[in-house]
């Protein structure tokens, strides 16, 4: 049971660093040094936490970091320089925790934390990017107070049930790899919508539109396609979601000559292809303006599944060109409600 406390304490230290490393350094010394726990003899190596000095600094950079975390791109940017910090208090904190002499058990420990705190890093940042696709700031303050919260809870929970901590933990960072590829995926397309977002000041990309296609999208283009018919138009986008088709995947939206009312998607979402036909009789095309991106959006009438497609701003005047030739292909229907009509008008 006391390995299992030990490892407990190891790992939840290890998580909270990844989420807020100077919050749970503060908390676990003030605790420390104001005797609220007791240190049993496993936990000495914890005990420095405790010094004045300690507490000062890490008070000071979690006063700064209190601030920065809620404030949308900030707290993007104070994530991008702690990504190498985090890790290493996360580290330091387990082998503190686990204190030995012998070099070689330090160096796994120091490895094995260190790759959970940047697990947690990298959850808690890739959540920023999420939230800061909207930019009131009122989602970043909830979360940033939400992530201080849980820090404390957790530290609690470390300090009280070392050994549910371990199970608990487990299972958050299981969790946490199950979800992170598709995590990183989001932030990636969205740090590049924000760069270009940010670069646009050199010009907006021109509206007009090419059947090109690369060697890969052009063979899974050719395996859906029974006909001869030959690509007019393509455009690489980001999917948005819609029934078959899974959010941000690198596609190219294709029409062929003579099919007016429908539309090809080839491409791919991490290592799994994307090829499929839309099939748009009855749809309507609207354009969206986001923060970071321009939607080209895909609605029915009679409740069947909306179809988005993500492009960089830079490419508004594109999507605006889309939408006025996709709503030649596809007139609108003979009754629409007021609310569907304000829409279609877009």
């Amino acid at each position: 049971m006391d390995t299992l406390q030990l490892l407990g304490a190891a790992l939840g230290l290890a998580t909270l660093a990844g989420i807020n490393l100077y919050l749970t350094v503060f908390v676990t010394g003030l605790a420390i040094q104001q005797h609220w726990i007791v240190l049993s003899t496993q936990y000495q190596g914890l005990a420095v936490l405790g010094e004045p000095a300690i507490l000062i600094v890490a008070g000071v950079l979690y006063l700064i970091e209190f601030f920065a975390d809620k404030i949308p791109g900030v707290d993007s940017a104070w994530d991008l320089v702690h990504t190498a910090i985090r890790p290493i208090g996360g580290a330091f904190l387990a082998l503190k925790v686990l204190g030995s002499a012998d070099p070689v058990f330090d160096v796994i420990v120091a490895l094995l934390a260190g790759g959970v705190t940047l697990t947690a890093h990298s959850a808690k940042a890739g959540t920023r990017l999420l939230v800061n696709s909207s930019p009131e700031p009122f989602s970043n303050i909830a979360v940033s107070f939400a992530e201080d919260v849980g820090v404390v809870g957790g530290l609690w929970l470390v300090g009280k049930h070392p050994a549910i901590a371990f199970v608990v933990f487990t299972c958050l960072i299981a969790t946490i790899l199950y979800w992170l590829p598709k995590l990183f995926r989001f932030a990636r397309i969205k740090f590049g919508f924000l760069w270009k977002k940010l670069s646009a000041a050199g010009g907006e990309a021109n509206a007009g539109v090419s059947a090109d296609l690369p060697s890969e999208a052009a063979l899974q283009l050719a395996a859906l396609n029974t006909s001869s018919a030959r690509p007019e138009w393509a455009v690489a986008c980001v999917t948005g979601g819609g029934k078959g088709l899974p959010s941000h995947g690198r596609v190219y939206l294709v029409a062929l000559e003579g099919a007016s009312r429908a539309l090809w998607v080839v491409g791919r979402v991490g290592w799994k292809k994307i090829a499929q036909r839309l099939d748009l009789s009855g749809y309507q095309v609207t354009r969206e303006s986001k923060f970071l991106s321009e939607n080209l959006v895909f609605f029915a009438t009679n409740g069947r599944p909306k179809y988005t497609f993500l492009f960089d701003r830079t490419q508004s005047a594109r999507v605006q060109a889309l939408v006025a030739r996709l709503k030649t292909a596809l007139p609108a229907p003979a009754a629409l409600t007021p609310a569907l009509a304000e829409v279609a008008s877009v």
